[in-house]
């Protein structure tokens, strides 16, 4: 007689993945399909911008000033070009303009947002795994860093290093970075006793594989989230401080800046100056937030069937 060993049945190719299944999550809100699809259409022609743009709008060899406040619609006579958005006080192309200072600003929010979640995780996994003195001495420095007004903090810092991108970045790191450290704090002080976390100790694992191999993969969905909303605060931020003329220089294409450029203009009829820039501005903030707020609801361990 022949004795069968049961065999364990093959996943399927259509079988449920965590993926799968915070995707189906996701697409489930119409609105936030819509934020998707919109943060996609500002985006990757905002990256690709040197190769889409009509118009390098920095390249001043390539400016007539004779073409400067032109109104949307307008053909340049030297060169053919339509000025779908109109020309600014320098001549620039509107539309290019928009494309190159959305780069801009991505870089800078994406490249702060990155560095700050680093950081703060890090700080964060660090006091809620090891306790005791360094726990409340990490926090109470992110309470004295969560006193503060974000934008007083970076205008300050600003006006010590100076205009540049690189310092915009680093004065965005600076008031980022808390808000992840205790976001990542709560998560760890309940992942700490799970069982898998003592099993690794009774692996004699050390400290430092336990935060980054373990307990840090099961607190990622909330700083995700976290760090999805705080894309867009950094993107504001950074319009902010170029509008004040203490962020990104005037030779740097950015959105704050661009709308800094044609404030002066709104009360003379040339408002397309401004008012494109501040439309693509709203119109991306709008788009990651409607995105973020969907992620807050996918991956909230409470809603996991």
């Amino acid at each position: 007689m022949t004795v069968q060993t049961p065999v364990a049945p093959a996943p399927t190719a259509g079988a449920e993945t965590p993926w799968r299944r915070n995707a189906a999550s996701f697409c489930r809100s119409p609105v936030a399909v819509f934020g998707l699809v919109l943060l996609l259409a500002l985006t990757i022609p905002a990256l690709f911008a040197p190769w889409v743009a009509p118009q390098n709008p920095y390249d001043i060899g390539a400016l007539d000033i004779f073409e400067s406040e032109l109104p949307p619609g307008s053909v340049s006579e030297s060169t053919g070009l339509t000025y779908w958005l109109g020309t600014d006080g320098q001549a620039r192309d509107i539309l290019s303009a928009i494309l190159y200072g959305m780069r801009t600003s991505l870089l800078v929010a994406f490249t702060s947002v990155s560095a700050a979640l680093a950081i703060g995780a890090l700080v964060g996994l660090a006091a809620a795994y090891f306790g005791g003195v360094l726990d409340a001495v990490l926090m109470r420095i992110v309470d004295i860093q969560l006193s503060f007004p974000a934008i007083l903090v970076a205008l300050v810092m600003l006006s010590v290093l100076g205009q540049g991108v690189d310092k915009v970045i680093l004065a965005l790191i600076v008031v980022q970075w808390a808000y992840f450290a205790r976001t990542a704090r709560s998560a760890a002080i309940v992942e700490r006793n799970r069982e898998y976390v003592q099993a690794a100790r009774c692996l004699s694992l050390g400290p430092g594989r336990i935060i980054l191999r373990h307990v840090l993969p099961n607190c990622l969905p909330p700083l995700i989230v976290i760090a999805t909303i705080d894309l867009a605060h950094a993107i504001g931020a950074e319009a902010t401080l170029s509008f004040l003329g203490i962020g990104v220089p005037v030779t740097e294409p950015s959105l704050g800046m661009l709308i800094a450029n044609g404030f002066e203009f709104m009360f003379s009829g040339q408002y397309w100056i401004s008012f494109f820039p501040g439309i693509a501005l709203a119109l991306l903030i709008l788009a990651i937030n409607l995105v973020g707020d969907q992620l807050r609801d996918v991956l909230n361990p409470r809603n996991a069937s």
